[in-house]
């Protein structure tokens, strides 16, 4: 099968973040299956854009999956200029969608880009060559925007975005949603119940059980200093931003720094420096703020953790569901997870590999850290392994690639 997912902010092991299209088609190209990413040159998301040549599309192939890259202006935040970004994405799929219809051939095309627009080329593009189309729906558009942003439904760009989804939802052969509980919006939108289909996130268990690589020698030694002296170390990984709730770690190490605890903190993000300030403000002497390491690293980090910490705002949104990454990573590091959270799935809750609490509930933090602490090793150790059996079982990225497989043919 010819399989083209076009997806705005698609990376890859070399470009960073977004990597669920990249495991997936990696998955689908060991299955014997012809893969295509189209996904456009600039994306806050990544780590490191592709060169790419304005006038033509520019193709590349990693690890067997062929890349089309499509040039596209650079962006800070979510201003005027993500807005052109995505605008100019659209546009020039439409412009290049003869030659992509002669290049690739497509028995199936992917629409998957976040926001919705992208199914008009996407749909274009199915009906020359008689393929099926799928509609991957990562967050709610413009919902999203609407409930977080307080933007008017009346304003042109909700408008547009709104018209757009719910072409989507009236148009693809098929719906895949990474959100278990979207179901209900999407029908109150056009959607036929029939073809809702919920492929959550994944893993890639090889490459996290083989990776070797290590922290940095800056973060080991701060880590074995605070080890040598018998403290119990809870560990977040991942970014600094406003939906990581971060704040109320700051207000729980306070809580705690009379107990033998240290938050240990590794990544990067617009929120860190205030992060970092307040803690100071505060006094708070039991955080640590370390830079930011490389992927392959989060195995080693998280495994010299004793507990792990993931929060989330208190957001209208989750009452959809949510499928987050990093929380996959934090199961398979087999460490008992404090998780934060209010939405309408939990799988920290349902493999009972952790504690869930409310979210941005400082003392409630503090006292599942001190829950946990009073826990014997072997119970720690249980605890932690329930989650990695969990994501083995149900977020194999391998597994989900051949449910997306049958979800297509079916």
């Amino acid at each position: 099968m010819n399989i083209i997912i076009i997806n705005h902010y698609a990376g890859s092991i070399i470009h960073g973040m977004e990597y669920r299209p990249f495991y997936l088609a990696r998955e689908w190209v060991k299955l014997g299956h012809e893969v295509t990413i189209i996904a456009a040159s600039a994306a806050h998301l990544r780590s490191k854009d592709p060169n790419c040549n304005p006038a033509v599309l520019t193709e590349e192939i990693i690890e067997g999956i062929r890349y089309v890259w499509v040039k596209t202006p650079k962006y800070n935040g979510n201003g005027i200029g993500r807005v052109v970004n995505m605008l100019t994405f659209v546009y020039r799929l439409l412009r290049f969608g003869a030659k992509i219809n002669a290049s690739y051939q497509p028995d199936v095309v992917i629409a998957s880009s976040t926001y919705p627009l992208d199914i008009y080329p996407s749909r274009r593009i199915a009906n020359k060559n008689n393929a099926k189309l799928i509609f991957e729906v990562h967050d709610l558009w413009p919902l999203s925007p609407m409930e977080l942003g307080k933007m008017s439904p009346y304003h042109p760009f909700i408008a547009s975005m709104q018209a757009a989804e719910n072409y989507a939802y009236k148009n693809a052969d098929k719906v895949v949603s990474l959100l278990p509980a979207a179901k209900e919006h999407m029908e109150q939108h056009y959607m036929e119940p029939e073809k809702f289909n919920y492929i959550p996130n994944g893993i890639d268990i090889a490459e996290w059980e083989n990776s070797s690589d290590v922290i940095p020698d800056t973060h080991s030694e701060i880590i074995a200093s605070l080890k040598a002296s018998g403290k119990f170390l809870v560990g977040y990984a991942g970014s600094h931003g406003i939906a990581n709730s971060l704040d109320v770690i700051i207000d729980a190490a306070a809580l705690l720094m009379e107990h033998n605890v240290v938050f240990v903190l590794v990544g990067n993000g617009p929120e860190k420096e205030r992060l970092i300030r307040k803690s100071s403000e505060k006094g708070v002497n039991n955080i640590f703020f370390l830079p930011p390491i490389k992927k392959k690293s989060i195995p080693d980090f998280l495994r010299r953790m004793d507990i792990l910490f993931i929060g989330w705002q208190k957001n209208p949104l989750y009452r959809f569901g949510i499928s987050p990454n990093k929380l996959l990573d934090y199961m398979m590091s087999a460490k008992p997870i404090i998780h934060a959270v209010k939405a309408a799935n939990d799988i920290v809750s349902d493999s009972h590999c952790g504690l869930s609490i409310a979210p941005e509930d400082a003392p409630a933090v503090a006292a599942a850290v001190k829950s946990l602490t009073a826990m014997s090793q072997e119970e720690q150790r249980q605890m932690g392994l329930r989650g990695k059996n969990y994501v083995v079982a149900h977020h194999n990225y391998a597994d989900l690639a051949r449910k997306f497989i049958k979800t297509i043919s079916g």
